[in-house]
């Protein structure tokens, strides 16, 4: 179908390949080369819709957004131009990235303005909500957070506020899973304010306000910073944790804080963090989102901090690690320090609500069994150290694993999946801490976040896979395929890499040491945690 973008077209669906509209009489080919397929949207501002290029080979799809001024005095049409190519400028500059669309082509005919951008194939998180029934647990919050908050960062350094981040407007793509964040409401909401006042100081001080509920109050008083962003991403967590929209949601009229804490079940250290973002006093929340990645930094390394805590004093004459008295002095590691000071609130957190979920839960476990003395049973079956016989772990099949990975479960500790066969599957933010997954087949698979500590990975397919903040903390990849593999920002601080194959692997930004390294293959298009290819 070819659709007619006159606005006053009575009837704008024409056949596919038709030149003029049969309606109106327009021309359906914009600027000789943009074919309108269907709308996709329509607002104050103007129109989007889904296009198809016939110039460049394969005739890929395109978005076109038209902005119609509603005012046609020279000097606001004028001012509008102005301001369109000065944010279609904005938009070429941070389109350079690949979690945001780029900027194809812009410009303007008969006093309407298009911007023509890239096509994301893809459904909202609103749509994954609504079709799935399930919200999402805290570990995939967190991974949510980890994926969209560099994307944050970018634009903000950009010198540009989104002003409009929603679930609606997050769309994970259909061919690698990673969130894109869309609509950028700068440019719409800035040549509407043009057209709906004469007042040049009104049209060029003027901004978005968003939409409501995930806004914050500075922003609806047109007074938006980038903290305001961190707003609506505060928000977006909770939709996410909840399934509902803020406003299915109380507020307290005392604050005009929105309630949500009682219709989620977090670790108290992220319902801290949450609570941070959503702080209505832009002084009191977080800054940038710098600020949040901080304020994580932490919960993925609790068994390297826990680790540190457990060196505290061990009992000469005995084997193993023991828990110190408790009037016995701590250590004066900062790392030892922190580490007690995680695992107290998290005791504190088990006693009163018995609630842990995801990796925060996983990690807690191996940190009480690293610090008790009890081993766990191991691919070979040897015993714990109390001489009791664990039970045997739970083994699934590559049929079960999906379903119950498509249901919501994430927490597949302890696990047996060794041998599995699952290329391409999403297993992101799931927790496969202390499992067997020897020679499992995950190629091109999405493990963004995922967590493999003290896991069994040797000789496993791992090849193309998406490992971007993968834990691997005392993981064993011996001989495992990890060509291609994006393993940017994993932890693999005391992971066997012995004759794993690192070859055209990312490590930018890896924990990882010079000596693990050196026990894996590498080649020249291997990238070093340096973020630079060749030698170390």
């Amino acid at each position: 179908m070819s659709y007619c973008l006159n606005p006053l077209c009575p009837h704008p669906e024409n056949l596919l390949h038709a030149e003029l509209c049969q309606a109106c009489g327009s021309k359906l080919l914009l600027r000789d080369r943009y074919r309108i397929l269907h709308a996709l949207g329509q607002g104050g501002f103007g129109a989007t819709f889904l296009a198809r290029d016939e110039v460049l080979p394969g005739n890929p799809n395109c978005v076109i957004k038209q902005l119609r001024p509603t005012a046609t005095a020279p000097h606001v049409l004028e001012m509008a131009r102005e301001l369109f190519q000065r944010e279609a400028e904005t938009l070429g500059k941070i389109g350079n990235h690949p979690q945001i669309p780029r900027l194809l082509d812009y410009f303007d005919a008969s006093q309407e303005f298009y911007l023509v951008q890239e096509y994301i194939s893809g459904a909202t998180l609103q749509q994954e909500i609504k079709r799935s029934g399930q919200p999402f647990s805290e570990a995939g919050v967190k991974q949510f957070l980890s994926e969209l908050l560099p994307v944050l960062q970018y634009i903000h350094s950009h010198q540009v506020i989104h002003r409009d981040i929603k679930p609606a407007n997050l769309i994970r793509r259909s061919h690698d899973c990673k969130l894109v964040l869309i609509d950028f409401g700068a440019v719409k909401n800035q040549v509407n304010t043009v057209a709906a006042s004469l007042s040049e100081q009104t049209a060029l001080t003027s901004y978005a306000i968003g939409t409501p509920g995930f806004a914050p109050p500075e922003q609806m008083a047109m007074r938006p910073v980038y903290a305001s962003d961190i707003y609506a991403l505060g928000v977006t967590c909770i939709y996410l944790l909840t399934g509902k929209s803020p406003k299915d949601l109380d507020y307290d009229p005392s604050t005009g804080e929105l309630v949500w804490q009682k219709q989620v079940q977090v670790s108290d250290h992220f319902a801290s963090v949450l609570r941070k973002m959503l702080e209505v006093s832009v002084r009191h929340r977080y800054q940038n989102a710098n600020d949040i990645f901080r304020a994580l930094d932490l919960e993925p390394y609790l068994d390297s901090l826990a680790n540190s805590m457990n060196s505290v004093n061990p009992r000469p004459g005995r084997r193993g690690i023991e828990r110190s008295e408790p009037d016995s002095q701590p250590s004066s590691s900062p790392a030892a320090r922190a580490a007690m000071a995680i695992r107290a609130r998290q005791n504190r957190t088990d006693s009163t609500s018995g609630l842990q979920s995801g990796v925060t839960r996983s990690r807690v476990m191996a940190t009480k069994s690293s610090v008790t003395g009890i081993k766990s049973r191991d691919s070979g079956g040897r015993t714990s150290a109390s001489g009791e016989q664990p039970k045997t772990p739970q083994k699934l099949d590559a049929q079960s694993l999906q379903s119950y990975y498509s249901k919501g479960k994430r927490d597949f500790v302890a696990y047996d999946l060794a041998g599995l066969v699952v290329p391409r599957v999403n297993l992101s933010g799931a927790v496969f801490h202390q499992g067997n997954l020897s020679r499992i087949n995950l190629q091109g698979a999405n493990l963004l976040g995922t967590d493999f500590g003290r896991a069994n990975l040797s000789r496993a397919m791992l090849r193309d896979t998406n490992m971007v903040k993968a834990y691997l903390n005392n993981a064993d990849l011996e001989g495992a395929d990890l060509r291609g593999a994006d393993l940017s920002y994993a932890y693999l601080l005391n992971a066997n890499l012995r004759g794993a194959n690192l070859c055209g692997a990312n490590l930018t930004g890896a924990k990882l040491t010079p000596e693990q390294l050196a026990m894996a293959r590498t080649n020249w298009i291997t990238v070093r945690p340096s973020g630079k290819r060749g030698i170390w």
